[in-house]
């Protein structure tokens, strides 16, 4: 692995939920493309950017395997695996199937008022995350905002089938997106989607849902 190839991962040192906070890190830097594929990385080379020792990286890896998101390298590290534009165009399809129905059925049936401001904060830190360019955090919060909403479906199958969609899909284009500055009014639109639930408006928050799923793939996926 090069320099160039070193993904902009955060130091974390010692933490409690350490391991955890390394599953969700790797899993934001495959998403975004900050692990990119082709590229062989080593648990000791990203524990020393972490600054943790390589057991809990291996441990959050092999647990990354299993998930399907990154392959093993005999010897050598791991892989991240690698999607066809097919493949991506499917992900997609199967989220819009199931988020953006789950959306209008939550905004129909009223959400609590204590949830919708229990999420702003997390539309905010997207916008947050955006501005500094900083896609992991930027994709964790992201996963953390859209699993919170739908949780309000009552459903944690639903709820788990979306974090694994979410977790297979790639974002490569989130990189250019934030150094040319048009990243944060897309994600402008978590804000948006809580007016629109918080109003009772199942159509307008359907359209937005749709509108985000579409803007994931159609744009920042190229």
């Amino acid at each position: 692995m090069t320099v160039s190839d070193q993904p902009a991962l955060p130091s974390f040192g010692t933490r409690a939920n350490l391991r955890d906070e390394i599953i969700q890190t790797l899993r934001a830097a495959v998403i975004s493309g900050e692990l990119r594929p082709g590229v062989v990385y080593s648990a000791p080379s990203l524990a020393a950017q972490f600054g943790v020792s390589a057991t809990p990286v291996r441990e959050a890896m092999l647990d990354l395997a299993k998930e399907g998101l990154i392959d093993t390298v005999r010897n050598k590290g791991f892989r991240v695996t690698e999607l066809s534009e097919k493949d991506l165009d499917e992900l997609s399809e199967l989220r819009a199937l199931i988020e953006v129905p789950t959306v209008r059925r939550i905004t129909e049936a009223g959400v609590d008022p204590a949830v919708i401001e229990r999420l702003r904060p997390l539309a905010v830190a997207i916008e947050d995350a955006a501005a500094a360019g900083d896609l992991i955090t930027h994709v964790k919060v992201d996963m953390e905002f859209h699993l919170g909403l739908l949780a309000e479906s009552g459903n944690p199958h639903l709820v788990e089938t979306v974090r694994s969609l979410r977790a297979r899909s790639r974002i490569y284009g989130l990189r250019s997106l934030a150094d040319r500055g048009e990243l944060v009014p897309s994600s402008h639109e978590h804000a948006e989607l809580l007016d629109l639930v918080a109003a009772g408006d199942a159509s307008g928050a359907e359209a937005l849902m749709d509108r985000h799923i579409r803007h994931v793939r159609g744009i920042w996926a190229h």
